[in-house]
Formats: C-alpha cells, structure tokens, sequence
C-alpha cells in the first residue's frame, strides 16, 4: 500500500516562504509522475505543478516563477519550494502520483496523503 505524507505547511505573512514535503512510502516508482495540488473549501482540488520521471516539470500559471517542484527519487520525497506567498495561495495542500502520465484532470490522480495546511496572511 502506497502512503504519502505531506510536510512543511505553516503560517507565513505575504511575501514569505514555505518548503513543502511529501515522503512516499510503500511502492513508489521514479518513473511514476509526481504532482503537488492544493484545495481551497467549497472549491476543486486544483493542480499546481507536476514533475515525470525525466524531471521535466510544469507549474499553473498561478504559481510559474515563484513555486518550485522538484524530486527526489532515492528518498522517495517530493518537494515544492513556495516563494513570495500571497494570500490567495492559502489553501490545503497535497501530493499525488501517477504511474504513466501527468494528467491535466486531478481526478485521475492518485492521492494517499492527508495533506499539509498552507496559510498566508497580508
């Protein structure tokens, strides 16, 4: 069974930083694509980087120049280093895989986490 566990969430004030964790455990492939997503209440999970077992990445535009994927395969962790923050990025946040592709969809994604809180304040 595959668990992965979200890390690294906090309050910030606008402009900070946050660097966010996902650890994987189970069997996790590093040739699965790995995602990060993040949800605000009453609102779809939205899909905001995404990484494939090459390392290419693609980001929303939303968040393109200031947050960035990355991953490690060996410790099985995915990253997503959040910097200037602004309040609209205030959500939960989560990470997702998939083993062939990296759907534009969320809902063909897999998550087993229970994500990890992001809120920033102005």
């Amino acid at each position: 069974q595959v668990q992965l566990v979200e890390s690294g969430g906090g309050s910030v004030q606008a402009g900070g930083s946050l660097r966010l964790s996902c650890v994987g455990s189970g069997w996790i492939d590093s040739s699965y694509c790995m995602g990060w997503f993040r949800q605000v209440p009453g609102k779809e999970r939205e899909g905001i980087a995404d990484i494939d077992e090459d390392g290419s990445t693609k980001y929303a535009n939303l968040v393109k120049g200031r947050f960035t994927i990355s991953r490690d395969n060996v410790k099985n962790t995915l990253v997503l280093q959040m910097n200037s923050l602004n309040p609209e990025d205030t959500a939960m946040y989560y990470c997702a895989f998939h083993p062939y592709i990296c759907p534009v969809d969320f809902r063909y994604w897999d998550f087993k986490g229970q994500g990890t809180e992001v809120t920033v304040s102005s």
